[in-house]
């Protein structure tokens, strides 16, 4: 049989990891852990507004700042998915390595069987430190050691194929927050809408009711047009962190649906084209 010749590093995923590397509890795919995004984005939320205080004082600043708290919940929730996204990119960027290294020879002769297993699962342990937390070699490890143990290789494709499924869920899944924030966002920015129309129209009566003279009118004025300030300019910014997150989560979910299929071949090519039933397996497998 032929020797396996490439020599590379193996992959960690607990070294490459950015969850892990911080000491924050990690899936093995690509889904985010909801504690360490939100505190990367309460702090990104700190920051931004520290610096929009500090700034001085214009219509972009004053639209973050001076409308209300729904402003501020929307600026916070858009942080949060942003940082979501990002993290879910560098996980699969990491997932995705796995599928550029080899675990079977590329020789036409080499054949899987119950019989070279071992090999197979030993090339996978050489590629990768923590194999199991990579998407594409635990299914494999895991339809190799039913093949290994009972030596059923019409078994193989099946496994892979329900492991295959199960990994579309979790990818579905792992979107889930983000689907949450995405239909919040917007609605923060209505609720401001409702809240910023009805100062002005309680101020707007107010000011009908007045017996006042010209100036305290257009004081009173100044007030409408703040609330109406506040009304629209709250949806405003809503809809365009949504609209920009929404179109980002698109990309990403893609390029996930895109390493599920480059999985499914990867199997494919590496265990289900080599599978062969030999002679002294036939009887097995009856």
């Amino acid at each position: 049989m032929d020797k396996f010749t490439s020599q590379v590093e193996p992959l960690s995923f607990f070294r490459r990891d950015f969850e892990a590397r911080v000491g924050f509890r990690s899936s093995g795919a690509t889904d985010v852990n909801a504690w360490l995004s939100g505190l990367i984005a309460a702090a990104l939320t700190a920051i931004t507004y520290t610096v929009l205080y500090v700034l001085p004082k214009n219509y972009v600043t004053l639209m973050f700042i001076e409308r209300g708290p729904t402003q501020h919940a929307a600026a916070f929730l858009g942080f949060w998915c942003a940082t979501i996204l990002t993290i879910k990119h560098k996980k699969l960027r990491l997932q995705s390595m796995a599928l550029t290294r080899d675990i079977t020879p590329q020789s036409n002769n080499f054949v899987l069987s119950s019989q070279t297993a071992d090999q197979i699962i030993e090339k996978i342990h050489e590629n990768a430190d923590d194999p199991e937390r990579f998407m594409v070699y635990q299914r494999i490890l895991t339809a190799i050691s039913n093949l290994k143990n009972l030596g059923r290789v019409s078994d193989v494709d099946e496994i892979l194929k329900s492991l295959a499924e199960r990994d579309e869920n979790v990818h579905e899944t792992s979107f889930g927050l983000l689907n949450g924030f995405l239909w919040a966002i917007p609605v923060l920015g209505f609720i401001g809408t409702v809240l910023g129309l009805s100062v002005s129209i309680s101020n707007f009566s107010g000011l009908l009711d007045s017996k006042n003279g010209m100036s305290d009118i257009v004081d009173s004025l100044k007030e409408v047009t703040a609330g109406l300030s506040t009304a629209f300019e709250t949806t405003l910014v809503a809809l365009v962190i949504a609209l920009v997150l929404q179109l980002w989560m698109t990309v990403q979910k893609n390029a996930e649906e895109r390493f599920l299929d480059d999985s499914q071949d990867y199997c494919f090519r590496q265990v289900v084209n080599r599978l062969r039933i030999l002679p002294y397996e036939e009887s097995r497998e009856v």
